[in-house]
């Protein structure tokens, strides 16, 4: 594990392995990561949204769950993304075949689920009592 996490800090290390690819890739790559962590920083900025703003919702310590999910989502996703960058770009240098990942269907899942938490949060909250 920490062998991995080293390589994300030491461009040296990456460069090191296999040959130099077409920088096309390697900017793709990049611009595939930086998409990554804007998704990241607007799951934090939803976290932190829906703490500040969020009135108080029907079910107990659901607006503190939605926002704690959210930032921890954002977290998760950042680091997920700079490992997927070195692990796509040291595949590139190899000429292997790309790392296949099932993180985005994982995360399309966990925001349709907060998204029906919030949907019965509403409908809830519009119910007569």
């Amino acid at each position: 594990m920490w062998e991995s996490i080293k390589r994300w800090f030491d461009p040296r290390e990456l460069r090191s392995v296999g040959t130099t690819p077409d920088y096309r890739f390697s900017l793709a790559n990049e611009r595939t990561f930086l998409a990554w962590l804007r998704t990241g920083l607007a799951l934090v900025a939803g976290g932190l949204a829906a703490a500040q703003f969020l009135p108080p919702l029907p079910l107990a310590h659901l607006r503190e769950v939605l926002a704690v999910g959210l930032l921890l989502l954002g977290a998760t996703v950042s680091i997920r993304a700079v490992d997927h960058w070195a692990r796509t770009e040291r595949a590139i240098r190899l000429g292997e075949e790309l790392p296949a990942s099932r993180f985005p269907a994982v995360l399309a899942l966990i925001v349709a689920v907060g998204a029906l938490l919030l949907v019965a949060a509403v409908l809830l909250r519009g119910a007569p009592a």
